[in-house]
């Protein structure tokens, strides 16, 4: 699987779980741990931990394919998975609008993916 299909299939997975915003950020050639970030936002700590868990379901059943680590999901504010070629972040819309990952990286190539509505 490349990081694009993985990124895309990450997205879909947010997306089934209506995750709202959801953006691919394209690093490559930007930095070298990564080549994408996932960034979704749930509506709710509620949310965002359902959201992690479709992923990571979703990858372990359909790709055989677990996150390395996966930090901040006891408070599930800002949930943060690590696969490698593709870093997901799990955001509650205040979490997502303090730290601004998207301006933060503002140089790098940004697509909406399946932007969720409800």
């Amino acid at each position: 699987m490349t990081p694009e299909q993985m990124a895309l299939a990450i997205a879909e997975l947010a997306a089934d779980r209506k995750a709202i915003e959801i953006v691919q950020l394209d690093l490559r050639g930007m930095i070298g741990y990564t080549d994408y970030f996932v960034i979704c936002t749930g509506r709710s700590d509620r949310q965002a931990k359902a959201i992690h868990d479709a992923i990571h379901a979703g990858m372990k059943s359909q790709h055989a394919i677990l996150p390395r680590r996966v930090e901040g999901l006891t408070e599930a504010r800002w949930i943060l998975m690590d696969y490698l070629d593709v870093v997901v972040h799990v955001f509650t819309p205040p979490t997502r609008e303090y730290y601004r990952l998207e301006q933060l990286w503002g140089e790098a190539p940004a697509h909406a993916v399946g932007v969720g509505s409800g």
